[in-house]
């Protein structure tokens, strides 16, 4: 089968005639998409220079042609002629903005977030979806931590989503929980190097695009901090609510605040806050020991007047199982470790939030 690498090697033997370069090196090819036998690419080009390139396209594509295992090809030039006056930055009449929509088929949208990276979101994210489906509820899992998506190792999910019609994607399922990742779409090693304009848009695809079907609640495993994804997701979708995960050092707190601040300033109601690594049991001694302190969160939650939904242990356990692909909920369900889980996924079902 044709690689996408062996299809830019073709392309960088081709010249621009205006510039001199490859096509690779001068940026003009976008978009580019290897699926099968097919190779779709758009040229981006001076419109000025069209006539030239023409002959330069249809090298592209008997070259791309003559590639072992290549079907069809299709190049499509696009320009962007310049403006022949300044635009006008009045309109006549003030947009209407458009508020946060439902999403057809969900009844809740559930956001996890933190403060901070290395406290556990994902993996409470994981876990409380499997808990909820053990719960016998519809469970669906976005994974919209972009730069680090984490979901289909933790869920044990592989393979590539497809299409039926190419504008609908069909989600994965494992655990009785229906998946969606951009981890799914790139390979596991490869980073993603996107600004925030394509943040965005690829956020309202896996929200509006995959056929989540009829679910009671969607999670929503978002990155730390308090970026594009976030504004993103609170400005397009109708949140029911935000759970803040945070463990108990004052340095992770500091940061959890300003999560908390962002939501109140995007109009989301917190559900409460998760203190994750909350006490580590030694597995020789029985020991108990608070590695990061203890109670900060719940110190934290009562002086913002928002509940503390659970208080998940240290334990390796629960690491090495998501590791392997089972959250501890489905690997070990009768531990103390899945039990705080599935206490936590039973108190939002009684409150209604999930």
């Amino acid at each position: 089968m044709t690689t996408r690498e062996q299809v830019l090697e073709v392309l960088k033997t081709l010249t621009d005639p205006a510039s001199g370069a490859d096509l690779v090196a001068s940026g003009m090819v976008r978009a580019l998409n290897v699926d099968g036998g097919e190779v779709r690419f758009v040229m981006e080009i001076d419109p000025a220079h069209a006539a030239a390139l023409q002959p330069v396209k249809a090298e592209a594509e008997t070259r791309l042609g003559a590639l072992e295992g290549v079907d069809k090809v299709s190049v499509v030039m696009t320009a962007h002629a310049a403006p022949k006056a300044p635009p006008d930055l009045k309109p006549s009449r003030p947009a209407q903005p458009q508020g946060p929509q439902k999403i057809p088929g969900i009844d809740r949208i559930v956001a996890v977030a933190s403060g901070k990276g290395g406290v556990g979101k994902s993996t409470l994210a994981a876990n409380l979806a499997a808990a909820l489906a053990a719960e016998g509820r519809r469970v669906g899992l976005l994974d919209a931590d972009v730069y680090g998506p984490s979901q289909p190792r933790m869920l044990g999910v592989s393979g590539r989503p497809s299409s039926p019609d190419g504008k609908t994607i069909l989600p994965m399922r494992n655990h009785g929980v229906t998946m969606m990742s951009i981890g799914l779409m790139t390979r596991e090693e490869e980073a993603v190097v996107w600004r925030g304009p394509m943040l965005m848009g690829a956020l309202q695809q896996m929200l509006n695009q995959v056929q989540w079907g009829a679910l009671d609640v969607l999670i929503v495993d978002l990155p730390p901090g308090t970026g594009d994804v976030q504004m993103t997701l609170a400005q397009k979708a109708e949140l029911s609510g935000a759970i803040v995960v945070s463990t108990p050092q004052d340095i992770a707190l500091l940061d959890a605040r300003k999560g908390i601040d962002m939501f109140a300033k995007l109009g989301t109601p917190i559900i409460g806050m998760v203190e994750n690594m909350s006490t580590h049991v030694c597995s020789n001694c029985g020991h108990e020991e608070h590695l990061f302190g203890h109670g900060g969160v719940a110190a934290e939650a009562r002086k913002l007047g928002v509940p503390l939904l659970a208080e998940i242990p240290l334990s390796m356990n629960i690491r090495v199982a998501a590791d392997g692909g089972a959250p501890i909920v489905v690997s070990d369900p009768e531990s103390a470790q899945a039990r705080a889980f599935r206490d936590l996924a039973r108190t939002l079902v009684a409150q209604g939030a999930a």
